[in-house]
């Protein structure tokens, strides 16, 4: 499974850079739509992502308009990470879908709304405390994506330990 992680408007860049460096250990490709609130060589970018910049594949879109219009949601398994969905992450079935795209949004506003109401049918939570507002971004990202993984069964991801040989 082809899985496209797709950050709208980040602008952390810590967190950008974290979410990089889960993009390339798991071989997932990072779609950045701009505008950013960070420079690309951002030092803090760079050193969250360590030295994986060169094992992830990473594609930037001038807007959110211009993702959509090349990704066409009605054509993709496309996904909408949000505190607002109908769904929680892990009631979706995966497994058969052989490319998945998860979008997820700024930190300080998340997905615009009229986006998620369009797309609601495919809106995307993680169960938290009523009284919380949400997840540190990178961390979100990390649990869904693996869940993704988990149900197909972690394809193509080293299997054993080079310790335990």
């Amino acid at each position: 499974m082809k899985i496209n992680v797709v950050m709208v408007e980040p602008e952390i860049p810590q967190n950008t850079g974290n979410i990089a460096r889960t993009c390339a250990a798991i071989g997932a490709k990072l779609h950045l739509v701009h505008p950013l609130g960070f420079s690309i060589s951002d030092r803090y970018l760079k050193r969250a992502g360590l030295d994986y910049w060169d094992k992830l594949e990473i594609e930037e879109h001038d807007s959110l308009k211009a993702f959509l219009e090349k990704y066409k949601p009605e054509e993709n398994n496309m996904f909408y990470a949000t505190t607002k969905a109908k769904h929680c992450y892990s009631d979706v079935d995966f497994s058969q879908m052989e490319e998945i795209f998860i979008l997820f949004g700024k930190e300080t506003k998340g997905l615009p709304e009229d986006l998620l109401k369009k797309y609601i049918d495919n809106t995307i939570r993680i169960p938290m405390k009523n009284e919380l507002r949400s997840l540190n971004l990178s961390n979100s990202v990390a649990i869904i994506v693996y869940e993704v993984l988990r149900q197909g069964n972690f394809k193509d991801l080293k299997e054993i330990s080079e310790y335990f040989d």
